[in-house]
């Protein structure tokens, strides 16, 4: 069964908080601070798996988290860091931000995406030791886990992409070009999800990847039928194997105008796509006619024309050939860019303060990485106090409750801290 979207949750693993502790040792009456450092959380990273073409792992398992820090402990020791997660998916999956759709990442090109960062671990209280300020009884806390919701979009790497009405002769040739074993019967609609099989040109390993895409029928490019499912799957595609059945009673000329109409609606440029008629089935008489029709239209219109006959792998040579000398002469697969990046997401300035007035007066400030902060403050300690009044004047709130005009002995609130304004 093709997956080929998915929405997923991911977690990267929280930073371990700094520890708070004295060294202790027989004959030593004063120890320093020792607390040691936090770990840092896990990453969420995603890498490619080549021997993967669909995202079912992913239907039923949406949310994935990395483990988190370890807390610092005594003696200087750092907490264990935490343990990262791999999710493998299929190459060419493009990766979303599912709130905005932008493209964070395309998994075609070769490396690793690192979704979610974990976080940092904290300070252990040595950190804070001065020389005016020996026995600091707080620590900084580990930095905060990264959730994302995402979405996974698989779009298949393949150099051409054959399209048509249902029971052209797509699975065929594709069977035939190739060691590819796609579905084949007289029905339409036999082919229920894209294949891939690889064209060997020469002996030397030169060939390229074709895409056999379920047959379209009239407003497929509006859903219809199988749709816009699987219609994703030709963005990548260089050249376009446009092949229509010879033997059907009906106009090839009107069918190849009504195919190229449903890719125009699902995308305007996708017509403009270099693209190659391939006449099949021309084995028989009866197919004599449209042929000489069809090949009339695309020399008027500067289209390449093959005859082939698919079952009899008659034509299939020229054109497996003529199409690789034209790959050589295009651009190389479309990689989608980044359209935001995941540090973007998590921007939050810190000094980003926002200070208004409750309904008893008092100043409430609110800001980015306040209410963290507040965890790491011990409010017995007179030096973690001093400590935090240096803090809320380094990143601007004292500033800020200037600006909105706080005066002596009015009450500040920062989340569950309140006290009394002393400039």
């Amino acid at each position: 069964m093709l997956i080929d979207k998915v929405d997923i949750v991911v977690r990267s693993g929280a930073g371990g908080n700094g520890c708070v502790s004295f060294h202790r040792e027989k004959y030593v009456s004063h120890g320093g601070p020792d607390g040691g450092d936090g770990g840092r959380g896990g990453d969420v990273i995603f890498r490619v798996d080549e021997g993967d073409n669909t995202l079912l792992k992913y239907r039923y398992h949406r949310k994935f988290k990395a483990e988190n820090g370890e807390n610092g402990k005594a003696s200087k020791m750092h907490g264990k860091n935490g343990a990262s997660i791999y999710l493998d998916v299929p190459p060419g999956t493009v990766i979303r931000d599912k709130e905005s759709g932008k493209v964070l990442f395309d998994m075609s090109r070769d490396g690793t995406f690192v979704a979610a960062k974990g976080g940092r671990g904290g300070f252990g209280n040595r950190h804070f030791a001065t020389s005016t300020r020996q026995t600091p009884r707080f620590a900084k806390l580990g930095g905060e886990a990264v959730e994302r919701e995402l979405t996974l979009e698989l779009k298949m790497l393949a150099d051409v992409g054959l399209v048509g009405f249902p029971n052209a002769g797509k699975s065929t040739v594709l069977s035939c070009v190739s060691a590819a074993r796609p579905k084949i019967a007289d029905y339409a609609f036999t082919t229920l999800e894209p294949m891939l099989g690889v064209v060997k040109v020469n002996d030397e390993g030169a060939g390229y990847v074709v895409a056999d895409l379920p047959g379209l029928i009239e407003g497929a490019g509006e859903g219809v039928g199988l749709g816009t499912r699987f219609l994703k799957h030709i963005d990548r595609c260089r050249v376009l194997w446009h092949v229509v059945d010879l033997l059907e009673e009906t106009d090839p000329v009107e069918r190849l105008e009504k195919i190229n109409y449903e890719l125009s609606v699902y995308d305007p440029e996708l017509p403009k796509r270099l693209q190659i008629v391939v006449g099949n089935k021309c084995d028989f008489e009866e197919s004599a006619e449209n042929r000489e029709k069809l090949e009339a239209y695309c020399h008027e219109k500067s289209v390449e024309f093959f005859a082939i006959s698919a079952l009899q792998r008659d034509g299939l040579a020229p054109l497996v050939h003529r199409t690789y000398e034209l790959l050589q002469t295009l651009p190389p697969l479309t990689v989608y860019e980044p359209e935001i990046t995941a540090e973007e997401l998590d921007y939050k300035p810190e000094t980003s303060i926002e200070v208004s007035r409750d309904d008893d007066g008092a100043y409430v400030v609110t800001g980015p990485h306040l209410e963290r902060f507040l965890y790491t403050i011990n409010p017995d300690d007179r030096e973690s106090m001093m400590y935090f009044q240096r803090t809320l004047n380094k990143i601007g709130v004292i500033a800020a409750l200037r600006d909105a005009g706080i005066e002596e002995g009015d009450t500040v609130r920062i989340y569950d801290v309140e006290f009394d304004y002393v400039p």
